[in-house]
């Protein structure tokens, strides 16, 4: 989405007249912000963006997409749900324990959605299946806690041989204890393998270091924000460090 598609319309009456009765309701505060307008909100709704990982960022970041009008979403996560998942993803509830995390967020999502679409895989990102599972989005949001998963997900995105004129859009977002790391990545930018040569340290993992529920959701919010200015402006938003406990946001240059 670098360039305007072929039938978005330059005029904002125009967009407004591709919209359904109960869209213009739905998104009439999106309508009236400047920063959006009519033809914002319709490139939302044409856009596709793939979800990697729905965990305690990818949720919230689904859902906050699916809510604000994006008119494919590409879920992909191999795990099922489990209880240690419940206080951190809001998408999932006690009887979902033991299911697809995918099979059962493309259910709750479509349902508050009825208009968005929901392709849902349940295999790995690696670097075998990377083209496979991402090709076809315009941005790609990585909230994935598996570094080999990451740097697959990256390479593809960054890769020369993507099809996009720029490679794919990549939001990186991370959290780990009270601290999260937002990360927009495009061809342009440097690659993540090399801003991450070694990978985190063996200790570092939410299991060991544990994550403050809060500071996971306020990184997947985070994560869809960007896409969404990201989507609507064509200007890829800057990177952030973010200290939770007490709240600090550093602007990082990448």
């Amino acid at each position: 989405m670098s360039e305007d598609r072929p039938d978005l319309p330059t005029d904002e009456d125009e967009a407004l007249s591709r919209f359904s009765d109960a869209d213009l309701e739905r998104f009439a505060r999106h309508l009236v912000l400047p920063e959006i307008g009519a033809r914002g909100q319709l490139r939302l709704s044409q856009a596709r963006v793939a979800l990697v990982g729905l965990g305690g960022i990818g949720c919230p970041a689904a859902q906050a997409l699916a809510q604000c009008g994006i008119g494919t979403l590409g879920l992909i996560d191999p795990d099922t749900v489990s209880l240690s998942n419940l206080p951190r993803q809001m998408l999932f509830r006690a009887a979902d324990v033991g299911r697809p995390k995918a099979l059962v967020a493309a259910e709750v999502l479509e349902e508050a959605s009825p208009g968005l679409s929901v392709t849902v895989a349940l295999d790995p990102v690696r670097a075998g299946t990377a083209e496979r599972l991402l090709s076809g989005y315009d941005l790609v949001i990585d909230g994935s806690d598996n570094f080999d998963t990451r740097v697959a997900v990256a390479d593809w995105c960054q890769s020369e041989g993507h099809p996009s004129p720029g490679g794919a859009r990549l939001v990186a977002a991370s959290v780990t204890g009270t601290e999260g790391q937002l990360l927009c990545l495009d061809r342009d930018a440097p690659r993540y393998s090399d801003l991450f040569p070694e990978g985190p340290p063996p200790q570092q993992n939410c299991a060991d270091v544990g994550v403050l529920a809060t500071a996971s959701m306020l990184m997947g919010q985070l994560a869809a924000h960007a896409a969404v200015q990201w989507l609507v402006t064509d200007q890829r938003p800057a990177a952030q460090l973010i200290s939770t406990w007490p709240l600090r946001i550093m602007r990082l240059q990448v």
